[in-house]
């Protein structure tokens, strides 16, 4: 990596990026560098300058903040009120092995969302506002702080899930809520993972607003339930008799502690000889999916989001499984979470796309950035 520009203002960052012939890496916090293919880039923008809270609240569960602003400092704030982030965002950086637990810009880039996306929608779904600097060097505002005043194409949406390959995030502005007064989690052990997916099915069709499903073999299958403390009393007995079986529950605490480690995948990839991957799929199709990885590969595994998001890890090998990840998969796609950068750079980290929609892809980028000049091919090879 060559130059490390750190601009201290947004019309800083816009007059470097419009007067500049290079290509940039763009880091905030830089927890989540190992995310995505290696950055192509000879300078790096370092914008850890845009951070703090800029506007917060709290009777119109709204923030505003910097990009850089650590998520932790963020969720103390809202916590200290009452609120929290819906979407549950997961800190990596045990995955990563990183000091940083993550900044607000990186996981909007990345729309990073943990087990309530079932109930409360992803990371994108409460992103109001962006604020950055585009690929062409222009300055932009995109978005409002209540949903109503959006007018025009939803660019906060886009620009969530980019991977900072369209603009440089200065500033995110997000809806909280109201923080659930208690928790309680039902498990059921024993269930392999047809069962398992199929009681998680049960449980969200039911009426009892269950907020987290998952499945970890070997260990049980949680689903949570979140609160006032008679609506959440009431609704586990009502989940009880909808399931049948023995079931147990975790109080508060302890479902509280269950939840962060599924958040944070902390039961995978803790070791170096170790790759993550993350599928999506249709929750039917998981368990399959899964059978005809464990026929080919050395596997760990577990089930979040009811069955829809399975996380894995596979022993270290020159094409990080891939083959064997994405051939089992029929529909749905694969992310390779974490491997070497010599591995990410051979392999597709994201799922391939089909021509339209890598043609799409790369007009999208161009009128964002027809230099190619932010993040390049973070994503995809020659992008």
């Amino acid at each position: 990596m060559g130059n490390v520009l750190a601009p201290s203002s947004e019309a800083e960052l816009a007059e470097i990026v419009a007067n500049s012939t290079a290509a940039f890496e763009i880091l905030g916090g830089g927890g989540k560098r190992g995310l995505g293919r290696p950055v192509e880039a000879e300078q790096l923008f370092n914008l850890s300058s845009f951070a703090g809270i800029g506007l917060y609240e709290p009777e119109e569960l709204i923030l505003e903040a910097g990009a850089a602003t650590p998520l932790k400092t963020i969720e103390a704030v809202v916590a200290a009120a009452g609120q929290q982030l819906a979407f549950e965002p997961p800190d990596l950086s045990k995955l990563y092995g990183t000091g940083s637990g993550g900044t607000l810009g990186g996981v909007v880039a990345c729309n990073l969302s943990g087990p309530r996306r079932i109930k409360a929608g992803a990371a994108r779904d409460h992103v109001l506002g962006a604020t950055g600097v585009s690929g062409r060097g222009d300055r932009f505002r995109a978005g409002a702080r209540v949903v109503k005043n959006v007018t025009g194409y939803d660019l906060p949406k886009l620009l969530t899930g980019s991977y900072g390959t369209l603009a440089a995030l200065t500033s995110v502005t997000l809806k909280v809520l109201p923080r659930p007064e208690t928790e309680e989690t039902v498990v059921a052990a024993g269930l392999d993972d047809r069962a398992a997916v199929l009681a998680m099915t049960v449980a969200m069709q039911s009426p009892c607003e269950v907020s987290g499903a998952a499945h970890i073999p070997g260990t049980g299958t949680f689903l949570r339930l979140e609160g006032i403390a008679p609506s959440v009393a009431y609704r586990r007995e009502k989940l009880k008799a909808v399931l049948g079986g023995e079931l147990t529950s975790l109080a508060a605490e302890e479902s509280a502690a269950q939840w962060i480690a599924i958040r944070d995948a902390a039961m995978i990839g803790r070791e170096a000889t170790r790759v993550v991957w993350r599928i999506s799929a249709a929750p039917s199709e998981g368990p399959e999916v899964m059978a005809r990885i464990k026929d080919q590969a050395d596997v760990r595994f577990f089930f979040d989001w009811a069955g829809g998001l399975i996380w894995l890890d596979v022993s270290l090998t020159e094409d990080a499984s891939a083959a064997i990840v994405r051939g089992a998969i029929t529909t749905g796609n694969a992310t390779l979470m974490r491997a070497p950068a010599a591995i990410r750079s051979r392999v597709e980290v994201f799922q391939p796309q089909a021509p339209a929609l890598g043609a799409l892809t790369a007009r999208v980028k161009a009128s964002f950035d027809p230099r190619a000049r932010l993040n390049p091919g973070r994503m995809y090879r020659g992008i």
